[in-house]
């Protein structure tokens, strides 16, 4: 009798749980869809990814991405400026949704937050003027190639430089773009977002990436843990660099084609 009562006892603490309601694990790409707002981290002052325009607006390569993704999901945006030191905090706080601020990825970074695919080229390279014959590091030889001393791009192109090739060491950055804008070096070795703004405030001045020094691409920061929103982004990234949408901001913003990027 007393097991017959345990058999019933049992059965009906099953048919409750199945009756109970399941709570449903948050998902953040979800809750964006349903609250209508997006929070994306986009770089406080660092053209020309983001920064504050002439028209006292942010404006730049990573703010258009963000504008696109709100877009695309049909939701409002709401732009934060971060500092380089608050994307990681802020997007494992939940302050910001997504981090698009021309962040890099590595293993140690990658202990706290999810990268989706590289969606912006980021380098260390060569630039001259279109008639000047430079396509790699050997090519050089016989140059000359202005760089800021102790920099990546300074140690990373010391390793390859041939001989009959000058490397010219300047203090700092206003120093090497004043070298090169004086006819002082051929070729000009520094960042892309650098060269850039260079061409941008000398429009006089025709400026071609010649080769790359140093990959390091910028992905987007996704939290930790967050599947679907990881998922979403990648097809995201996919879609603007299929589409050609990538190439057209790289054109817009940095002055050059889009390279081929990174997936994860």
């Amino acid at each position: 009798m007393f097991g017959t009562f345990k058999s019933a006892l049992f059965a009906g603490i099953l048919g409750a749980m199945a009756l109970a309601p399941v709570a449903a694990t948050a998902d953040q790409l979800t809750e964006i869809l349903d609250k209508g707002t997006i929070v994306i981290g986009v770089p406080e002052n660092f053209p020309p990814f983001g920064s504050v325009g002439a028209s006292f607006e942010h404006e730049g390569y990573d703010v258009d991405i963000a504008k696109l993704i709100a877009e695309d999901l049909g939701v409002e945006l709401e732009l934060k400026p971060i500092t380089s030191k608050q994307r990681i905090p802020f997007l494992t706080s939940g302050t910001v949704d997504l981090v698009v601020s021309s962040m890099g990825a590595n293993p140690e970074r990658a202990k706290s937050v999810w990268f989706s695919s590289a969606y912006a080229p980021f380098f260390s390279g060569a630039f001259a003027a279109p008639d000047v014959d430079v396509s790699s590091p050997k090519d050089l030889a016989g140059l000359k190639a202005g760089v800021t001393g102790g920099t990546i791009e300074d140690l990373e192109l010391s390793k390859a430089l041939p001989e009959g090739a000058e490397l010219i060491r300047f203090g700092d950055n206003a120093a090497t773009l004043s070298a090169y804008l004086a006819g002082q070096v051929d070729v000009l070795v520094t960042g892309n977002t650098v060269a850039a703004k260079l061409a941008a405030n000398n429009p006089d001045q025709s400026l071609e990436t010649k080769f790359v020094v140093r990959q390091s691409p910028a992905f987007i920061g996704v939290k930790s843990g967050e599947a679907n929103m990881l998922q979403w982004v990648n097809v995201f990234v996919l879609h603007k660099k299929l589409g050609g949408v990538l190439n057209e901001l790289s054109l817009k913003w940095l002055g050059q084609e889009l390279p081929d990027l990174p997936s994860l």
